[in-house]
């Protein structure tokens, strides 16, 4: 991998196309103060477009909300609801990048725009460049770790119940991981 400065990347350049059968788009809430509850999407797609800099580099993606998994129905049906993501309504997420940070020579800092539940909010997230490999069919992939942190309430989710102790049924604060495998596309 190459060395990065402030405006240099870490991957080649050119357009990274996330693989979904070797990707996680997840995320994490608190259950009652005390417990994660976990869960993924299914249907999603993104892109890395990868300049000669950071300035010329750019990341956005969709997700599908009917594709939410807890692995409990009952609760994938309430996160579909107008409760939450209100699927029906709102049928998918967005992100897009506004700039992209270097941290150190493999670890970037993307800003960009989140659009849920028809809300658009700008977000931090903090990506690390796990590598670079050549697959056994001869495609480049490029392995990024993403994480954040988001507030369920900027976006006018606000569904909850309070609870004797204080504590509520949902935590606002939701975890955000990306798990990514990219293929360059030529």
């Amino acid at each position: 991998m190459a060395t990065t400065d402030a405006t240099t990347t870490a991957l080649p350049t050119g357009t990274w196309s996330v693989d979904p059968a070797h990707s996680q788009i997840g995320f994490a809430v608190k259950h009652m103060g005390i417990s994660n509850v976990r869960g993924t999407f299914g249907e999603f797609e993104g892109t890395l477009e990868v300049g000669s800099d950071l300035a010329g580099t750019k990341a956005y993606g969709t997700v599908k909300t009917t594709s939410v998994d807890t692995e409990w129905g009952q609760r994938d049906e309430h996160l579909r609801s107008p409760d939450f993501f209100d699927a029906e309504q709102y049928p998918e997420l967005h992100f897009e990048s506004t700039r992209i940070e270097a941290i150190d020579e493999s670890t970037f800092r993307i800003i960009g725009n989140l659009t849920m539940h028809g809300v658009t909010k700008e977000i931090s997230l903090e990506a690390i460049v796990d590598g670079t490999e050549t697959d056994p069919m001869g495609n480049e992939r490029v392995g990024l770790e993403v994480v954040g942190q988001l507030s369920r309430g900027d976006f006018e989710m606000k569904f909850n119940q309070a609870l004797g102790s204080g504590n509520v049924a949902v935590s606002d604060k939701v975890k955000v991981t990306l798990d990514i495998s990219a293929v360059k596309q030529s």
